[in-house]
């Protein structure tokens, strides 16, 4: 059992001022692999003051000085990314390979891309018609919220810019999958951080969240979540009118045409939504087919599903691993009998586990065909490894599908005709839109339209985020 009991604060590993645990489930296993502490709203306040007290010194310090620290973060995160691989793998039962080529190398690609733009950020510049300066300075503490389904890679999409702004702040990680939060904690330490400008409290929405984003010595909230979670943050900060940034839930639609490489757009259609065990947020989750290769797609994404492999992620391999949680399953199994019960039908998969894994949160890769936009298993976000399929007849036909949704993460094109995915590209109503299975890099622009969140992250867009903008005239 790993023992983690401790918080980060002003540079010191500290106990909470009240005792409460709570065990980290191996979703692999169902059996506890750690014990971690649950903080309150008075560690909350010591976290707070510690990043208040260092952020006069830290605002200070030159883009060297916080380009130096990036640097020595980036060596010690390599050195030690074998740990990170197998804290993701135990937490959140992200099988071996994909922790290892995958998941871990996000947090080091954020470094980078942050260090890059914080090189080259301009945070001073004349106005535009001159008699002015425009300065870029970091708005002060901050308050950093992460989820469990891409652990590191969002802790350190909201470190890594709030450190090379000049900002302090307090992480907050998810509860069910620490691990990697308190040792990146460790990383920190290890590379000189200054003491109070990265703090860390454990602790779950009610009992730290609540605390942080009402804070009102926290400048600034950035919020990774559910849209559910991120309304409550917004409605907390309110009442100290701090900056929100927020990336929330999605249900992308992704476009497949008629005139594209049938199995190749599937395999990477049925792939994209499937990794992570379905548990991305920007997860090509509604395949929206043109009616004239409809039955022969459905029929192919059967085939393929059928195929995907679940395993054990102590092993090695190509394959999906489980859900992360007794909670997370059950609520992936209310979607799949609703599926069932709105008459969508089943194609892949289906309700309960796969054979051979009576222990563990295991989902069996899951297809549904003929699913209308206005079915639940179309409108919500089922956050597991379940595809809906939707045919559609004209391009504008695919295009109003696609925006008849409350969330804009993401969407997906899959087409053989260029001009077509530039015209269709600008017309979804998304934060991000993919082209024939590209790959979103660190510093281009992540975040959502409508209930998909606001601001963006990575790169030099998620350095901004952490900035005020000052005009000194005269």
């Amino acid at each position: 059992m790993i023992e983690k009991r401790q918080f980060y604060i002003g540079g010191s590993w500290v106990d909470p001022v009240e005792a409460k645990t709570l065990e980290v489930i191996n979703p692999a296993t169902e059996q506890p692999i750690a014990v971690i502490s649950l903080g309150s709203a008075a560690d909350v306040d010591k976290a707070v003051a510690a990043a208040k007290a260092a952020f006069t010194d830290w605002s200070e310090t030159s883009v060297d000085e916080r380009a130096a620290l990036l640097e020595r973060i980036i060596v010690i995160y390599k050195r030690r990314s074998e740990e990170m691989d197998e804290a993701i793998r135990l937490e959140m039962g992200a099988p071996r390979c994909f922790a290892r080529d995958s998941q871990t190398p996000t947090g080091a690609g954020h470094l980078e891309a942050t260090l890059e733009a914080l090189k080259h950020h301009a945070f001073e510049r004349p106005s535009p018609r001159g008699g002015s300066v425009l300065r870029h300075e970091p708005i002060g503490v901050c308050g950093l919220i992460t989820p469990w389904n891409w652990p590191i890679n969002q802790i350190a999409a909201k470190v890594a810019p709030a450190l090379a702004a000049g900002c302090t702040m307090v992480l907050k990680p998810s509860e069910i999958a620490p691990l990697s939060g308190l040792l990146f904690a460790e990383f920190l330490d290890e590379a000189g951080c200054p003491a109070g400008v990265f703090n860390l409290v454990n602790g779950d929405g009610p009992g730290v969240g609540v605390a942080m984003s009402s804070h009102p010595d926290i400048d600034m909230m950035s919020f990774t979540g559910s849209t559910r979670a991120g309304i409550s943050v917004s409605q907390n900060a309110a009442t100290t009118v701090k900056r929100v940034a927020q990336e929330l839930g999605g249900k992308s639609a992704n476009l497949l045409f008629a005139d594209a490489d049938l199995e190749t757009a599937l395999r990477t259609s049925l792939s994209g939504c499937f990794s992570n065990t379905g548990q991305s947020c920007d997860a090509p989750t509604r395949l929206l087919v043109e009616r004239s290769v409809y039955d022969e797609a459905v029929e192919l994404a059967g085939k393929i599903a059928a195929e995907t492999k679940v395993g054990d992620p102590a092993e090695e391999g190509d394959h999906i691993g489980p859900v992360i949680s007794d909670l997370q399953y059950e609520k992936i199994q209310g979607h799949i009998e609703r599926g069932l019960a709105d008459g969508a039908r089943l194609v892949a998969g289906g309700p309960g586990k796969p054979k051979g894994f009576e222990t563990g949160y295991f989902v069996q890769p899951t297809v549904f065909a003929d699913v209308t936009n206005q079915m639940s298993i179309a409108r919500n976000e089922i956050f597991g490894p379940v595809l809906v399929m939707i045919p559609f007849e004209t391009e504008e036909d695919a295009i109003a599908i696609a925006n008849d949704t409350p969330y804009g993460l993401a969407a997906y094109i899959q087409t053989g005709d260029p001009e077509r995915a530039k015209r269709v590209a600008r017309k979804l109503r998304a934060g991000s839109v993919y082209i024939n299975g590209a790959s979103p890099d660190y510093d281009v622009p992540f975040g959502g339209y409508k209930q998909s969140g606001n601001g963006r992250e990575f790169g030099e867009f998620g350095l901004e985020d952490f900035l005020e903008l000052k005009a000194i005239t005269g």
